[in-house]
């Protein structure tokens, strides 16, 4: 298969800091889409990604899976998009599209294994996949999605990923009016909880340790907060919430907030601490709590995720970056200085 060069940012080990390189991409092939980058969005599993931090890292590593950009390239069969289309790719570029969870249109639990946008192996061109920290990218047109034309582009890029994660957990729940839903940290997931969440209809309800979130929180739309390091706050809130989605990746005490929640509510988590978390069988079997996680969303699932946010105005609070500046945004990114995620402006890379 014939490849071509294009310049990218990306890591060479674990300790390195990522630097402009020449990366290699395939030619379209006739179901394929080029399509050229506008912004990426920078998430935590870059950084975990990038520092070999889960063990797995194919060096070099190009990191990015919340990309929007412009079609500038389509495959002879290609019949969903056409050149100057403004698109999405998010954590997913490929699937077996056979098993049962592929037919079911959730390709993210692939029992064969799906395709990474980036540090997976490329079944067409037999090399790894590289990410949107780059200046173009070759993607299947079934795993391209459709920007509703009303949002800020740069905005959008974090929902492909910190927009799913979020979505897919609260769909799941069939979240609505009439039920209160607690969202536990206001951090890249967190704040687009609170706002899908409010979206949804529900009556939202932000825990955080951090008295200086709390504003915050009412403006992203939040009906109350609690402080979870306030004892006497969260006894007086005890089994009072129908769902929490807990976005927190630090090590926390999951059971003080199955506490919050009421007889057969549930709570699912979408953080990914580094340690297991202890959980109580009685916090679960005092009130038939149920206790789950999620992982994205499925190609239908995030149009779907991208339809609603156009419908209810919804985009990511971000700060938008050169290229350049990936290296400090990363230690702000360890600190949690970001409110709520980096974007990075991809005509910052030298062309």
């Amino acid at each position: 298969m014939s490849t071509k060069n294009v310049e990218a940012f990306g890591a060479v080990g674990p300790k390195a800091d990522l630097a402009q390189m020449t990366i290699s991409r395939r030619e379209v092939t006739p179901k394929d889409v080029e399509i050229d980058i506008l912004y990426c969005g920078v998430c935590h599993s870059d950084l975990h990604t990038a520092r070999n931090e889960w063990g797995a890292t194919k060096y070099p590593n190009v990191p990015g899976h919340e990309i929007v950009g412009k079609v500038v390239k389509l495959g002879s069969d290609v019949t969903k998009y056409k050149v100057g289309d403004l698109v999405g790719v998010g954590c997913l570029v490929d699937s077996c599209r056979e098993c049962q969870s592929c037919k079911d249109g959730v390709e993210q639990y692939c029992e064969t294994g799906n395709t990474g946008t980036y540090n997976s192996f490329d079944k067409h061109s037999s090399i790894q996949t590289f990410g949107g920290y780059s200046q173009s990218v070759v993607v299947d047109e079934d795993f391209v999605l459709r920007l509703p034309e009303n949002l800020d582009l740069a905005a959008t890029a974090p929902l492909l990923c910190a927009g799913v994660t979020t979505f897919s957990p609260l769909r799941h729940a069939n979240v609505g009016p009439g039920q209160k839903v607690g969202i536990v940290g206001i951090g890249g997931l967190g704040h687009m909880g609170v706002k899908l969440a409010k979206a949804m209809g529900a009556y939202v309800v932000v825990i955080t340790t951090s008295p200086s979130k709390v504003e915050d929180a009412k403006r992203l739309g939040a009906d109350k907060v609690i402080l979870s390091s306030d004892s006497q706050q969260m006894k007086q809130n005890a089994e009072t919430l129908d769902f929490i989605l807990d976005c927190v990746s630090a090590q926390h005490d999951i059971n003080a907030y199955l506490a919050l929640i009421k007889r057969d509510g549930r709570l699912t988590i979408v953080g990914a601490p580094e340690h297991p978390l202890p959980v109580s069988a009685f916090s679960l079997i005092r009130n038939r709590i149920s206790f789950s996680g999620s992982l994205i969303g499925g190609i239908k699932e995030t149009q779907e995720m991208l339809d609603f946010c156009g419908k209810h105005n919804i985009t990511s609070d971000i700060e938008i970056i050169e290229m350049q500046d990936i290296n400090k945004a990363y230690e702000r990114l360890l600190k949690g200085d970001v409110k709520y995620r980096f974007v990075i402006d991809m005509a910052s890379l030298k062309r």
